[in-house]
């Protein structure tokens, strides 16, 4: 399976029930849960629309981080598809998102860490991002974290 059809299955599989404001809190600890475990120097950040949800900086992060979460957030909110697929599917067509996009880097980065927040019948709502580790890393512990979530939202 290529990167691109990998990531299609990964967003179409993490579509939730329902997304309140109690599940953002969770979501938002399990990801300082795995990133503590991990001691991952991360910044984590989980919106409904405009609304910030919950943030969280750990030790290690900077404002830089915060920084990369808002440019990748807006691919999601442009694209409604997580900033790593948006890069494969660039990369896939043998260019980069900095050069074909014709968005301005210093505000959008199709680098991996920014998840579409899916809702059955309701489609993308937000985002939640982790910024602070390389690209897959930050993209597979926003998969794991919302794949833990997913498992304990009743159906």
């Amino acid at each position: 399976m290529s990167e691109v059809a990998t990531l299609e299955a990964q967003e179409r599989k993490l579509t939730l029930p329902r997304f309140t404001y109690d599940d953002a809190w969770t979501l938002g600890g399990i990801l300082v849960g795995l990133a503590r475990g991990r001691r991952a120097p991360v910044a984590i950040d989980i919106r409904r629309g405009a609304q910030q949800l919950f943030h969280c900086a750990l030790p290690g992060s900077s404002a830089d981080n915060d920084a990369w979460i808002d440019r990748k957030r807006r691919v999601v909110e442009r694209y409604g598809e997580s900033s790593f697929l948006v890069g494969a599917r660039f990369r896939a067509k043998g260019t980069t998102f900095e050069q074909s996009s014709r968005l301005d880097p210093d505000r959008y980065a199709a680098h991996g860490g920014s998840f579409p927040i899916a809702v059955e019948g309701a489609g993308v709502i937000g985002s939640v991002t982790v910024s602070g580790l390389p690209q897959a890393e930050d993209h597979a512990m926003v998969v794991e974290a919302l794949t833990r979530l997913l498992g304990d939202l009743p159906r």
